[in-house]
């Protein structure tokens, strides 16, 4: 059995009893590679594609297709500006010893902190406030833009064909890429106080998701999709159930079935946070699919199988905060929910978002040797 069919079978809740560690879905923050590296590590680490494979992971890809969120920092982290071709210029407006002004790629005027570089910026003022904006908007978000689709994708193509590994799409956002146009508190009161336009917003966004899905569908056979939403904090979903049935739902639905017509059943979600009001939202809008289930939000697998049986492939809700700690805690957290997930298919583990800096290479050695030597059968 090939990783491709191990990854199928497992997420169509087939094939039970085995841990697949996808190379895809492992998140770290840039200090904790670069601190691994100074414990000892390969500097390889540092490549996406070399620290896959250096650690051991199932080959996972995505195809690189620009219409979801993208990185202008260093690797594994922010910045993270929209889909814009062409991006916006960055303008400095002005700038202190320690404070700097900016205009930055995705538009949106934020106060940076030269004297904290890590630190995350304070986003001022973004781009869309009307329909004139929006307008503006739009013609940086045309998906038949050719400089979407990697280089020399004829050939891609022709190489995806006969794999034995697992290839992904990313589909779109309804809320978290809207959100970096507007800006989170003026998204929510736009749904109430300009309808029509967050309407408007949502249909194009489903224009732009649908013509790039088409070409890709078209070409290459897709493992499995994935939304980006970063809808929900700690404790519950920003917005409430009557404004996804109205702004979301119809949008999931026309883009969801078409990509079952095309036999692509595995549609995840990404969105950290206290999702369990959404869950069952996100399944009647046709996904099927959720992570990263982060245990600080009170996210639990092992109570969400029992809800939803099959209905739901899980991926992640290991605690970050054990590794760390010491070998006993990452046991025990590993042994609290891994053997009962796996036992029951469609269970794909790894941590609950990215990994932080404080937990030691010694510690995530050891969890990743745990993980895989996990047998219910034993």
């Amino acid at each position: 059995m090939n990783i491709r069919e191990k990854f199928l079978q497992i997420a169509h809740f087939e094939l039970k009893n085995e841990v697949f560690i996808g190379s895809w879905y492992q998140w770290y923050w840039h200090d904790t590679l670069v601190n691994w590296v100074n414990q000892g590590a390969s500097p390889e680490i540092l490549s996406d594609e070399h620290r896959a494979e250096y650690f051991g992971f199932e080959r996972i890809e995505h195809i690189d297709v620009k219409s979801g969120m993208i990185c202008l920092g260093k690797s594994f982290g922010p910045p993270y500006v929209p889909c814009y071709i062409p991006l916006f210029e960055r303008e400095i407006i002005s700038e202190d010893e320690r404070i700097r002004i900016v205009i930055n790629e995705g538009g949106v005027k934020c106060k940076e902190y030269k004297d904290q570089p890590e630190r995350m910026p304070q986003w001022l003022e973004y781009p869309v406030k009307d329909k004139k904006s929006w307008n503006e908007i739009k013609k940086r978000l045309n998906p038949h833009e050719p400089l979407r689709f990697p280089a020399w994708w004829e050939d891609k193509v022709r190489c995806w064909k006969g794999r034995d590994y697992v290839l992904g799409l990313f589909v779109g956002s309804f809320f978290g890429m809207v959100r970096e146009y507007i800006g989170i508190e003026n998204m929510c009161t736009m749904y109430y106080d300009n309808p029509s336009l967050m309407i408007e917003i949502a249909e194009w966004m489903e224009y732009f998701e649908m013509e790039i899905i088409k070409k890709v569908t078209e070409e290459v056979e897709i493992d499995y999709v994935y939304y980006w939403e970063d809808m929900a904090y700690k404790t519950g979903s920003l917005i409430s159930p009557q404004i996804f049935k109205k702004f979301m739902m119809p949008y999931y639905k026309r883009i969801n079935t078409y990509l079952r017509s095309k036999g692509i059943d595995i549609i995840l979600v990404d969105s950290p946070g206290f999702t369990e009001e959404l869950i069952p939202l996100w399944l009647e809008s046709g996904i099927n699919g959720h992570y990263p289930l982060e245990v600080t939000a009170n996210m639990n697998a092992v109570d969400l199988r029992k809800k939803y049986g099959k209905n739901l492939i899980l991926i992640g809700n290991i605690d970050k905060r054990a590794l760390s700690q010491d070998k006993k805690a990452i046991k025990r957290e590993v042994l609290e929910k891994v053997p009962f997930l796996i036992s029951k298919g469609g269970y794909f583990p790894c941590l609950d978002h990215f990994c932080p800096p404080d937990v030691s290479y010694e510690n995530y050695t050891f969890y990743l040797e745990f993980l895989r030597s996990i047998n219910p059968k034993d």
